[in-house]
């Protein structure tokens, strides 16, 4: 049985635990976090340990890492802990929940995959990709590293999606289309035609608008 400690002590770091617990052979031994964000001695009931001395205590010969982080500042501070948990020699667990239809699809390290999701043929996903509940994932399409899709999206086949993007609730791609690094696609938004780097697409007349180039 694989040990793992989880970081993060939110939410999604919850939310991690709860699935891995329940759906696959880790054992779950506490949570991480860096020093200044600790507030308390435990969470859900294990242990908190800063992340600057997680070699003393929980080696990496011994123990993965889950880095259990939203979509901060375009995914960066994910971004950043899951580099340095990997410059610091540790192996970045991923999730793929059993209910997700799949099939066989690459898929990097400290990904989160949760129910409901299609994947269909041909997809290639990155690593540090968070995929929420009751997307599509067309075919022929990929997503690049440190990406957040939240909750039924449809990304059309062929599409290519840039690292660092958050895509909101109930958006489409349709087929073909690529989008840039850090781009931001609004909930509900459609987006029809290719965008570029740190565009912000949001709900328009015409399916869609990008309002902004130069976001974070």
């Amino acid at each position: 049985m694989k040990k793992l400690i989880v970081y993060g002590t939110g939410q999604i770091a919850e939310v991690a635990e709860f699935y891995f617990r329940a759906d696959t052979t880790y054992q779950i031994e506490g949570f991480t976090n860096a020093g200044d964000f600790i507030k308390e001695e435990k969470f859900n009931g294990m242990p908190v340990v800063p992340f600057e001395r997680l070699e003393t205590t929980h080696p990496l010969s011994e123990y993965e890492v889950f880095i259990a982080l939203g979509y901060s500042k375009t995914n960066r501070v994910r971004q950043s802990r899951f580099l340095q948990a990997k410059q610091r020699g540790y192996t970045c667990a991923t999730y793929v929940s059993p209910r997700a239809s799949y099939y066989g699809t690459p898929v990097g390290e400290n990904c989160l995959i949760l129910e409901n999701n299609v994947i269909q043929p041909f997809v290639r996903i990155g690593s540090n990709v968070t995929l929420w509940s009751g997307n599509h994932i067309g075919h022929h399409s990929s997503i690049g590293d440190h990406c957040f899709i939240s909750s039924h999206v449809v990304i059309s086949g062929g599409c290519e999606v840039g690292e660092n993007c958050f895509l909101g609730v109930n958006s489409t791609l349709r087929d073909n289309v690529k989008l840039g690094k850090f781009v931001v696609v609004s909930p509900g938004s459609v987006v029809m035609k290719d965008c570029e780097q740190r565009s912000v697409v949001q709900p328009g007349e015409s399916s869609y608008r990008i309002i902004r180039r130069d976001v974070i």
